[in-house]
């Protein structure tokens, strides 16, 4: 019966992931609030993190689809039109606020899980986490937005590590819901009342179960194209493996998916399932843009590493939390796409003081010769790159 399935090549399961990425549009498309809106409710989330050796995450992730895209574009999504909130799929990230309901089981997973935490009740012992949350909130419910600075602590680590009871606290209840981040200065959050920041989805009610797998399913099946029931449920981080397997039973019968036979690229035939038109969807998608890309390293398309290996050949470790002497490459190390191909690395640094951007390391893919016109798609590629972080010079090592 296997044999009867239809089998997608290598290529074809790439594309399909790479189209419904985005990598596959004109990056030179005029940026707009809605085309930039667009683009995230495409990708389904767009990845927040602090890291800033060379750009934010989020703001490499964007500027690889559009080349005239600006930081302050995406701030005004989230901080001026509310159209995006900040909240966590599998780490913080900034998401389609038309979606906040399906936070809303999230929360309440989330709040159980850290009071049940280990740690969580190792430091507030008894009746102390609930006074310390209580008035943080009550802080927030009196003053307006505030940030973790803005609480005073003994300076002593002792038990917390660093943490102050109060940034525990105000962690706890954004993760739960009952705060949000209206905006960031300088890159730290400020915390309002949930109901203050989007007053509107405040008070919307929590899905029904099966309605949030329902979603959780759908929207991810979507945005790979080709996928395992496992990689469903991973997409969001928001609902278990088996209810995800219990959903594509259900959407294969109902013909809104199909299983089929993926080609890996390194040949391996492997079962999965598709979107029920993925044979029509990949006729439609357009050449690959004849350039050269630098991904983030939080990239969708590199998030799941052993999804990358599969479609990609490309084996990727983000090496940032490595001790430097174990790291094989570096501390943030970008892979750069040909086409649709990842056809090597490199490990840059940006010297703000200096203006440079200072690629530290260089590494082509093996059987990936660096020919002239390879070479020049890279130096395009890094001058776009340097052009979007401010810097006025590019070096690479000899």
């Amino acid at each position: 019966m296997a044999n009867l399935l239809p089998l997608v090549s290598a290529s074809a399961a790439r594309r399909l992931f790479m189209g419904a990425q985005g990598l596959l549009d004109d990056p030179g498309r005029r940026v707009t609030a809605a085309s930039l809106q667009a683009l995230i409710e495409r990708l389904g989330f767009v990845q927040v993190d602090t890291i800033n050796v060379v750009a934010r995450a989020h703001d490499l992730t964007l500027a690889t689809r559009l080349d005239g895209y600006r930081p302050e574009h995406l701030r005004k999504l989230l901080e001026g039109k509310r159209s995006l909130f900040e909240a966590f799929t599998h780490d913080a990230s900034a998401v389609p606020t038309a979606w906040f309901a399906h936070w809303k089981p999230r929360f309440d997973r989330d709040r159980a899980r850290m009071q049940g935490n280990a740690w969580w009740q190792n430091h507030f012992k008894g009746t102390e986490g609930a006074a310390i949350v209580a008035a943080v909130k009550a802080r927030i419910e009196r003053e307006g937005p505030l940030k973790s600075s803005d609480f005073e602590h003994p300076e002593k680590r002792g038990p917390w590590w660093g943490w102050k009871p109060q940034k525990a606290a105000l962690d706890f209840l954004w993760r739960s819901g009952e705060l949000m981040v209206p905006r960031r200065e300088g890159f730290q959050k400020l915390y309002d009342l949930t109901e203050r920041v989007l007053p509107e989805c405040h008070g919307h009610a929590c899905p029904a179960p099966a309605d949030h797998v329902a979603w959780a399913c759908a929207t991810a099946a979507e945005r790979l194209g080709i996928f395992t029931p496992k990689e469903l449920a991973e997409f969001w981080h928001s609902i278990e493996a088996s209810e995800a397997k219990a959903w594509c039973a259900s959407a294969e019968r109902e013909g809104r998916i199909v299983p089929v036979q993926v080609e890996g690229a390194d040949g391996e035939i492997r079962p999965a399932y598709a979107v029920a038109d993925w044979e029509a969807r990949l006729a439609k998608l357009p050449e690959a843009p004849e350039r050269t890309r630098l991904l983030c390293p939080f990239d969708p398309v590199l998030r799941d590493r052993a999804r990358a290996l599969r479609r990609f050949g490309f084996d990727y470790r983000f090496e940032a939390f490595v001790p430097e002497p174990q790291r094989r490459y570096g501390y943030f190390v970008l892979p750069i796409l040909e086409g649709e191909r990842l056809v090597g690395r490199l490990d840059p640094k940006l010297h703000r003081d200096r203006g440079l951007l200072d690629v530290k390391g260089l590494w082509w893919e093996p059987g990936v010769k660096a020919t002239k016109a390879r070479r020049r798609g890279l130096d395009e590629a890094l001058a776009r790159l340097a052009e979007f972080v401010g810097a006025e010079a590019v070096s690479l090592p000899s």
